[in-house]
């Protein structure tokens, strides 16, 4: 029996390509659940990371990076990305410490998140990689774009400020009881995750169009 005022919600992980929208789940969840490269357009689906508290669960969302698409698979991915915030319940927008490089994609990304109409949290990784002096300008130049719900300043890769972003989350998600079982921390099969994980080899030790024009089959698989 969840207790009163117990909150539950999914959340939508969404921003330009290589932000580190996968680095900030895998570092919430506390378990390697998206892969993480160096290129572009390393996540090609949805995938779900849970997080279980006695007062609350977060169902983070992980999603492909909004990008300008022509078509085909890339034209795809965005679409997935813009129905998995349609249905989230709080949106986290991630951008990249430093100097703003705020150009007509990215504006576009910024109408996207506009258009779903949702709670957005503007989340400001990587601030290990630059002085802290340059983050209220920073902050400040963003917030001149969307009245952001709040902005929350951290680095997925080194951890800081992730605990407390978590009881952040918490505080914007509806009152509401648990989704998943408290043991469940995704949706994904075991087979699926080992394909993922071949596929992020690929990307890493593969250059030019060959890892964007691979896909992972997995033939035979031994839970035993």
């Amino acid at each position: 029996m969840p207790p009163a005022h117990h909150r539950a919600g999914f959340v939508a992980i969404v921003g330009r390509p290589n932000v580190g929208k996968s680095t900030l789940l895998n570092r919430l969840v506390g378990q390697k659940l998206a892969i993480v490269s160096p290129k572009p357009q390393t996540t090609r689906g949805r995938i779900l990371g849970v997080i279980t508290r006695q007062d609350a669960q977060v169902a983070l969302l992980d999603t492909p990076g909004l990008h300008v698409a022509k078509g085909g698979l890339n034209a795809r991915m965005v679409r997935l990305a813009l129905r998995t915030l349609a249905d989230a319940d709080l949106a986290l927008f991630l951008i990249e410490a430093g100097p703003p490089a705020i150009d007509a994609a990215t504006r576009k990304a910024i109408d996207q998140v506009k258009a779903a109409n949702k709670p957005t949290l503007l989340v400001i990784n990587k601030i290990d990689a630059v002085p802290r002096i340059q983050l209220l300008p920073l902050i400040d130049r963003w917030k001149d774009l969307h009245p952001w719900t709040d902005v929350y300043p951290l680095s997925a890769l080194k951890g800081e400020n992730v605990e407390g972003f978590v009881d952040a989350l918490i505080a914007h998600l509806p009152e509401a009881p648990p989704m998943f079982p408290p043991e469940q921390w995704t949706d994904m099969q075991e087979r699926d995750l080992c394909s993922e994980l071949i596929r992020e080899q690929l990307l890493r030790h593969t250059g030019q169009e060959v890892p964007y024009s691979a896909a992972v089959l997995i033939e035979q698989f031994d839970e035993s």
